[in-house]
């Protein structure tokens, strides 16, 4: 992966550390939550919002925190076009590059939206070092390599989905692979926000469940 380059800031307030990937494609921002001598990780992407999009009310700074604790890292990530699913597939397989640069090998993916797509397809081309995925309300295009996934997925969709029904999880949830759990919630659009406390807890279990037994 043609990493070039990569520099990093000075810490947030929040935690993290502004990060920008120097690739032969452009650069891609990033937020870094280091964990100093620590060897797992998670990366954050969104949808086709753009910027650092994060659903379920902030869920994904929040558990980029939170999860420092537990002694695992975390990498948000902006895709340089969130429109263009082969280039953003590009920049978070960078984004492993780069935290293996740091030591971290074994890490999961978490996307949402068009970024479920994106983690889908990482995860596939890229099975040394994903240990999970975590789709949030995935779209269903671009999904078709779930079938080829060697780790665990959790898929977690809004029953009132008013964007993305939430056959796109079940229809992925079909094709992939044991170990696989599909959590449908009721009540609850497309960015998860009516239960997003829910949703908080039940990715912060399953990512710590796949990550800490590593």
């Amino acid at each position: 992966m043609p990493l070039l380059d990569a520099t990093m800031g000075i810490a947030d307030a929040e935690g993290f550390q502004p990060a920008t990937l120097e690739t032969d494609r452009g650069p891609i921002e990033a937020r870094y939550y280091p964990v100093p001598g620590g060897v797992l990780a998670v990366i954050w992407v969104g949808g086709v919002g753009g910027g650092f999009d994060t659903p379920a009310r902030g869920l994904y700074p929040r558990l980029a925190a939170d999860l420092t604790a537990d002694r695992i890292a975390s990498l948000r990530l902006r895709f340089r076009d969130p429109r263009d699913l082969e280039e953003a597939v590009y920049d978070l397989l960078c984004g492993l590059s780069f935290l293996g640069r740091q030591g971290i090998h074994h890490v999961a993916l978490v996307g949402h939206s068009f970024g479920g797509a994106v983690v889908i397809q990482a995860a596939a081309s890229n099975r040394g070092a994903v240990c999970t995925v975590v789709a949030l309300a995935t779209q269903g295009y671009g999904t078709d390599p779930v079938g080829d996934l060697s780790c665990p997925i959790l898929l977690v969709h809004g029953e009132a989905d008013e964007i993305l029904p939430p056959s796109c999880s079940i229809h992925v949830h079909r094709k992939a692979r044991e170990p696989k759990k599909l959590v449908l919630v009721p009540g609850t659009g497309h960015a998860l926000e009516e239960a997003s406390e829910a949703v908080c807890r039940e990715v912060r279990d399953w990512l710590k469940e796949n990550l800490l037994k590593k």
